[in-house]
């Protein structure tokens, strides 16, 4: 792994792609224990989650569906504190199990509301998957069932995670230099 500059930022390594994938690997057979039988409609968050819910739906390796809607709260490297609905879920969710599948719980707001939100189409329950979680950024009432890491709160891109939509398909993830 090296040094990586976008945007004029620099961004050195934190965590590789292997330790990764090993890490939702065994994510992914957790939610499969945990949902078979159960019928849960995994909702997978994009544009940033497209890899890790790659990855996962592959570690879980069942006959689960899947839905996909976009969400956006970010400019540049903070939260704008508002949530915008790109692409709704398609899917009713209606008396559902549904699983969120995120990329990265940062201050917790996206996931806060969403929750609330899919509550009030219906959804029977909401659990919340994420890839990575920064504990000591969360700023809402707001807690993840499913987690792989957990990281510091410092500013990261990669696998599938951008800075002002580059970076995202860099296999490891790094992290904006001091």
């Amino acid at each position: 792994m090296r040094e990586i500059v976008l945007k004029g930022r620099t961004f050195v390594p934190y965590i590789d792609a292997k330790t990764i994938s090993q890490a939702v690997k065994k994510l992914g057979e957790r939610l499969r224990d945990d949902f078979k039988g159960r019928d849960p409609l995994f909702v997978c968050i994009m544009n940033g989650s497209f890899m890790f819910a790659s990855e996962l739906m592959y570690a879980i390796d069942e006959d689960f569906e899947v839905a996909f809607a976009r969400y956006s709260s970010y400019e540049g490297t903070e939260s704008t504190g508002k949530l915008k609905e790109v692409m709704p879920v398609s899917q009713s969710l209606e008396g559902r199990v549904v699983v969120i599948v995120e990329d990265l719980i940062d201050t917790g707001f996206t996931m806060y509301h969403l929750k609330k939100h899919f509550y009030s189409l219906g959804a029977k329950e909401v659990h919340i998957a994420t890839m990575l979680i920064k504990p000591k950024a969360i700023k809402c009432d707001v807690q993840a069932d499913y987690v792989a890491m957990e990281i510091e709160t410092k500013f990261i891109l990669g696998h599938g995670l951008d800075y002002d939509n580059y970076g995202r398909m860099l296999k490891d993830i790094y992290q904006l230099k001091d």
